[in-house]
């Protein structure tokens, strides 16, 4: 599978090859040497150079005269760079000034403390700059933002390889636009260049891309978007900045429509081609668990459970997410969904991602499960010699019903007598490999993937449209919400006296630090330095270390001993194992608060609270105020409010970077602005899959056509369900 999600496949040729499908090199302004930089921002076609899109644009439609410039007001101008130097002042502040010119006059802009300046402006470029007009010995520009619009050299005849815009037309140059297009650039290769060579090749790529369209002209009439060629050619090549969200829009629909279509296909697949079970046995299990629980389950566990059930009544497999926040209730749920599958006389099991979780479920079911005749059986790397002999005996002939464990269960020489539902907790992505082996022994079992991380539902629709979504968004009553407090560093010995009372009597705690990624011993010297501090701070108080550069034996013994009780206090880098219940942890203190993400927060702060007393979750940030994201976790406890939140402050891309085969999984939507497309998209691909699962009539086969170009792997690994 291509990296880039933009399709090859409409390529018109005429007479010979299409450009789009030629090496960029070939291309106008390119050449071997420029063809490499090329390759560093994945572009290596024409097509892939037709598809690398600016990021921002600059808006010169309303471009200020130097003339007219007023003291207070905020211009954007465009102008010569006539004279520049670095100017030091009486507080050894270095100011970086350029006098610009254009028809009309001349204007000073000062850039303080950035003196670099220097060496990236020269005398001669055109200059577009915008920022507050002020008096300094006169008028004096400030920008906030400029850009090089063209170079004095740029003038000088020089190679294609090393000066494009040379050669444009005059119509072409960028000086000549009112709206100016900034594209992602690498090191030898600017964005200026970028915007040369595509303005020398934008007429022929979309010649050669022709008037073939992916998406049906009905549906761009419905939707109100524009053709293809008209949205790329807008996109390179604006007349006015509101233009720009339209034409994105257009390809934001056609990525989320086919990756809809990818899912709809593998949900069809597993209904209609995959042999399942139908669960229809009497309800004597789940009707004793549901009369013995202390207490009643919430509405949104009751409709997750009715979702679930009447899945399993089916003979299609189960294929669902349950999604829900931390202490929703979704292990009670399961727990039904194993006992509907023993009722039948099927084999039900549970994937924990660590042999601690795997344990505590193992507690857990003990508990729950034990009144009413099942026991569950334990299956984990741990579990050696005659005790692995013996399970392993058991699950191969049906005797055990219930089976805890981890990645040891898909292992060589684990054989499930009649296996009937698999509950994948936290971590095992879609739940594919885990699904395939299991799958090996015959029918199909269902699949229940449990997620504690909420995540936006439109999120939820791009990372896991294969599943049902199933969501818990509610919590039991009488919890004690986690009281939070976001702090400053002069708050630091307040919080620590805090933590010292809480402990004193008989409570435990976390202390968590970022994870350094660019220095894992950076990270672990850092945190045994607080190590030592908080030893010395509280000698009476069993304090452990738990960091990167431990091995996973004394990772495992660091984590045993806090679960046991015999550590008060303990001091991370990495995060807390998800899931893990220590009811007598009252106390969450986080450093550097502003280095996690929003769902980082809440998961470390969902460790506590899992206890009869108040907790309290303590973060500190390092700069003068609050970051917004801080501020927001401190007035929210609702994961999904705050997965909104995240989606919003922080934009998509950290939420799910790169797919595991390194592609961009969307490079043009915007979940927290194109969910009215992801529905549409969605609907439209249900829609289509449902009359014709095998996308094998004429009007679909463009459709499937897409597909096979565009996520073919991926469609390899839906094939195991």
């Amino acid at each position: 599978m291509s990296t880039r999600s933009s399709p090859r496949s409409r390529d018109r040729v005429k007479g010979g090859r299409s450009i789009l499908r030629e090496s960029v090199q070939y291309l106008k302004g390119v050449g071997p040497r420029r063809a490499e930089r090329f390759a560093k921002l994945d572009v290596h076609t024409g097509r892939d150079l037709l598809y690398h899109l600016p990021y921002r644009y600059e808006d010169a439609t309303t471009v200020d005269a130097i003339s007219e410039l007023k003291v207070g007001q905020d211009a954007t101008v465009i102008g010569r760079v006539v004279s520049k130097g670095v100017i030091p002042t009486r507080r050894r502040l270095r100011v970086f000034r350029a006098v610009l010119r254009d028809g009309s006059g001349h204007i000073e802009c000062a850039w303080p403390g950035r003196p670099w300046l220097d060496r990236t402006i020269d005398k001669g470029d055109l200059l577009l700059a915008s920022g507050p007009v002020r008096f300094y010995h006169g008028r004096q520009l400030q920008p906030r933002e400029h850009i090089v619009l063209s170079r004095a050299s740029d003038d000088r005849a020089a190679p294609a390889d090393t000066s494009a815009e040379r050669s444009a037309p005059p119509a072409e140059r960028p000086a000549a636009g009112r709206v100016f297009p900034v594209y992602p650039a690498t090191e030898g290769l600017t964005h200026r260049q970028i915007r040369a060579v595509v303005q020398l090749n934008l007429s022929r790529l979309l010649s050669d891309l022709g008037e073939e369209d992916p998406v049906p002209g009905d549906w761009l009439r419905e939707l109100s978007l524009p053709p293809l060629a008209e949205a790329l050619r807008t996109l390179h090549r604006p007349s006015a900045v509101a233009e720009v969200e339209r034409c994105r829009r257009r390809l934001a629909f056609e990525e989320l429509f086919f990756l809809q279509l990818l899912h709809a296909r593998a949900r069809a697949r597993l209904r209609h081609e995959v042999r399942g079970f139908a669960f229809d046995a009497p309800p004597t299990l789940t009707r004793a668990l549901l009369e013995a629980l202390p207490f009643k389950l919430t509405a949104a566990q009751r409709r997750a459970w009715s979702e679930i059930e009447a899945d399993m009544a089916r003979s299609a497999p189960m294929n669902r997410l349950l999604q829900g926040d931390v202490g929703s209730g979704k292990t009670v749920v399961a727990a039904l969904a194993m006992l509907k599958t023993i009722e039948a006389g099927r084999q039900a099991a549970i994937m924990a991602p660590t042999e601690l979780l795997a344990e505590q479920h193992r507690r857990t079911f003990e508990k729950m499960l034990g009144p009413l005749g099942v026991e569950p059986d334990l299956l984990t790397g741990a579990v050696t010699g005659k005790a692995r002999r013996q399970a392993l005996e058991r699950i191969a002939t049906g005797d055990a019903r219930l089976i805890v464990g981890t990645h040891a269960l898909i292992q060589e020489g684990v054989d499930f007598a009649a296996p009937g539902l698999v509950v994948i907790d936290e971590q095992h992505r879609f739940g594919v490999e885990q699904r395939r082996r299991l799958r090996e022994s015959g029918e199909a079992p269902d699949a229940l993937v449990m997620s504690a991380t909420p995540i936006p539902r439109s999120l939820a629709l791009v990372l896991y449209g294969d599943l049902d979504l199933s969501i818990i968004d509610e919590l039991p009553p009488g919890r004690r919400p986690i009281r939070t407090a976001v702090r400053g560093p002069e708050s630091r010995d307040a919080a620590f006296d805090f933590l010292g009372d809480q402990l004193a009597q008989g409570r435990q705690a976390y202390v968590i630090y970022p994870l350094v990624e660019e220095s894992e011993a950076l990270e672990a010297r850092a945190a045994t330095v607080m190590f030592e501090q908080l030893q010395a701070r509280f000698p009476d108080i069993a304090v452990r270390l738990l960091h990167g550069r431990l091995s996973s034996a004394e990772k495992d013994d660091a984590m045993r001993s806090f679960l046991a009780g015999d550590t008060g206090l303990l001091v991370a880098t990495t995060v807390i194992e998800v899931g893990i219940d220590v009811p007598n942890a009252t106390v969450m203190i986080i450093e550097d608060a502003e280095r996690f993400g929003l769902a980082q927060l809440h998961q470390l702060r969902g460790r506590v609270g899992r206890g009869a007393e108040q907790s309290y979750c303590i973060v500190f940030h390092a700069s003068e105020t609050p970051s917004e994201r801080l501020v927001a976790f401190e007035k929210k406890t609702d994961g999904f409010e705050l997965a909104e939140e995240d989606l919003r402050i922080r934009g998509q891309g950290d939420l799910f970077g790169k797919e595991q085969h390194g592609a961009v999984l969307l490079r043009f939507a915007q979940l927290d602005r194109d969910f009215d497309l992801l529905e549409a998209g969605r609907r439209r691909a249900r829609g289509i899959v449902e009359a014709d699962p095998g996308l094998s009539k004429p009007a679909h086969r463009r459709f499937r056509h897409e597909l096979d170009l565009r996520y073919a792997r991926r469609e390899a690994l839906y094939h195991v369900g």
